[in-house]
């Protein structure tokens, strides 16, 4: 028994010792040299590398394997580093799988010693200023699945060995000087592709003709054989700008309860002037729409509800339920309803001229009430008379993503942090994405902003006030700077309008800035105009909402987030990725290592 006593202690002290030595190893060699890189190259930005630290828990822009023996991934976009790469330091990193360098000042010839990281899954060297010829045994990372050096001056040809990465998913060398013919790699796993704006000539190799003709857009290459037009999932900018340091007032409008109530009392006045109310008080309740056909008995312009609303209320308890100011929208007034039974509904009572006879607005009513999805705000009833247009909806107790983001920056405030944005947009992409599916893939939200969109119950992002821009008199053509440049002309709106209102939100989300702002000396500056008035300037970290730098390590997923905003908005509706692509791209925002 003592011998099985003392067998048993020595078991549990090796083990100890085993478990021990795991949480305190560290990749010391890998550490000595990122240590030796971060001294020989230039940068301007602090970075937090300390021999005496963690670098697997500490280091900024550092993934080491689940032994803690090495290092694994180096994520440093936007540090300002500066000039060639120093020979013999990152070379060594023997057990590297993603390098991630993008959007710095790096210059020189491609770092011919990369070779030997032949672990290599992702290589990120987009947006810097690398010169000449690409590498011609490309073979050598035979596990690339994710190859970017778009935005550089690399020069020379493609280099055939291009058809030995055969897991490649996802390759960019848009934005550089190459020419000559484009060899045919028929790699079956790549799924985005970008040879846009070179000097590229010959014509598309048959093995890559299933990808959007945008890919080869910029070159001297026969099309003759791609199919028509369109956005690339993936669009790298000719220039990454950045934004300053310079701080922005926000000014939120509070609305009082006193105003919820005038405008109820006004409802009502209206209705008696109508004799509506006469008829709810003798028993005449709303009918139930069946399948999502909306249908007024008498036309009396009763309060409509959809197959499946648990609801069971009239226009006489909304009138009787306490009433909150929550927003004061283009198309209307929201209110909160908090009604006899303690259920809250969100009210939008619509303001302005309707442009539709109330059979064309029950018909767009039909479409948004069948469009369900945990991304989109169900609409539950509405109401249409003369004087009155209701919308009954789901009431959102967090409040919107635009009080999230804004009311309240001070010292007191919980900021919403890195991982909520994320699932903001991942969620608001999904919405808008299916929203484009309905009515025969005819359906526009019209109305995207951080107003309009709210958390679920997983707290994922989800989008409401969906297609009403169709019915007003006029669509938005100033929405506090959501709205795209084509709808000032068309006076219409698009799924691309959506798609540019999306990237808006996404530039909110990064920025911690609303769209339309004013500086110190009241001057007006609308986001986008600002981003892209400094194209020729290069992102830096000073970009992204301050509330965000005490999270560590998620630079990279912010740069790729930023990357997609500014596809998002480009000025021409052609040149934006359509909705279901930018779900994509965002969804892949967390797994890193298969974006662009």
């Amino acid at each position: 028994m003592m011998s099985m006593t003392n067998t048993s202690i020595f078991t549990i002290l090796v083990l100890f010792g085993v478990v021990f030595s795991l949480v305190t190893t560290e990749p010391t060699e890998d550490k000595k040299v990122l240590f030796d890189f971060i001294r020989k190259i230039p940068h301007s930005h602090a970075i937090n590398w300390d021999m005496n630290t963690s670098a697997c828990t500490n280091w900024t822009g550092v993934t080491c394997d689940h032994n803690r023996s090495s290092i694994i991934a180096l994520r440093l976009p936007a540090l300002s580093l500066d000039g060639p790469i120093p020979p013999n330091t990152l070379s060594r990193l023997s057990n590297l799988q993603i390098l991630s360098l993008r959007s710095n000042n790096l210059s020189g010839l491609f770092p011919s010693d990369f070779t030997s990281l032949t672990n290599l899954t992702a290589l990120h060297l987009q947006s810097n200023s690398f010169f000449g010829p690409l590498p011609l045994n490309l073979y050598v990372w035979n596990n690339l699945a994710v190859l970017n050096l778009s935005n550089n001056g690399f020069n020379g040809s493609i280099s055939p060995s291009i058809s030995n990465l055969t897991h490649l998913t996802a390759f960019s060398l848009a934005n550089n000087s190459l020419s000559g013919e484009i060899p045919d790699f028929n790699t079956a796993s790549l799924q985005v592709l970008d040879l846009s704006n070179n000097n590229l000539t010959g014509s598309v190799p048959r093995s890559l003709v299933r990808f959007p003709s945008s890919a080869f857009l910029g070159n001297a290459l026969d099309t003759a054989n791609l199919s028509l037009p369109s956005v690339s999932p993936i669009r790298a900018a000719s220039k990454e700008p950045k934004l300053s340091k310079t701080g922005f007032g926000i000014v939120i409008g509070g609305c009082v309860f006193l105003l919820g109530l005038i405008a109820l009392v006004m409802m009502i006045w209206h209705l008696k002037k109508e004799g509506k109310k006469k008829d709810l008080q003798t028993g005449n309740k709303e009918k139930k729409v069946n399948g999502g056909q909306s249908r007024n008995v008498n036309g009396d312009g009763r309060l409509v509800f959809f197959e499946g609303s648990d609801l069971a209320f009239d226009l006489e308890d909304l009138y009787r339920a306490s009433a909150e100011v929550l927003d004061k929208g283009t198309f209307g007034t929201t209110y909160k309803a908090a009604l006899e039974d303690s259920h809250a509904v969100a009210v939008k009572r619509l303001q302005g001229v309707v442009n539709v006879a109330r059979r064309e607005f029950e018909q767009q009513m039909e479409i948004v009430g069948r469009t369900i999805h945990e991304n989109v705000v169900p609409l539950r009833a509405f109401y249409y008379s003369k004087d009155e247009k209701l919308l009954v909806c789901d009431y959102f107790s967090q409040g919107s993503v635009a009080s999230l983001l804004h009311a309240n920056r001070g010292a007191n405030r919980s900021p919403l942090d890195w991982d909520s944005r994320l699932r903001i947009a991942i969620g608001a992409a999904r919405g808008i994405a299916h929203i484009h599916t309905q009515a025969n893939g005819k359906l526009v939200h019209g109305n995207i902003k951080a107003s309009n969109a709210f958390l679920n119950h997983q707290q994922y992002g989800c989008v409401g006030d969906v297609g009403l821009a169709a019915v007003m008199v006029s669509p938005l053509t100033s929405s506090g700077g959501y709205s795209a440049p084509e709808i000032a002309d068309t006076k219409k709106v698009y799924q691309a309008s959506d798609v540019y209102s999306f990237g808006v939100l996404l530039l909110e989300l990064l920025t911690g800035k609303s769209p339309t702002h004013a500086t110190c000396g009241n001057e007006i500056v609308h986001l986008v105009r600002w981003v892209s008035s400094v194209v020729q300037e290069e992102w830096t970290a000073e970009v992204f909402d301050s509330e965000l730098l005490r999270y560590p390590n998620i630079e990279e997923e912010m740069v790729e987030m930023l990357q997609i905003a500014m596809q998002c908005v480009g000025k021409s509706p052609e040149q934006r990725p359509k909705m279901v692509e930018v779900v994509k791209s965002v969804e892949n925002i967390r797994t890193g290592e298969h974006m662009l």
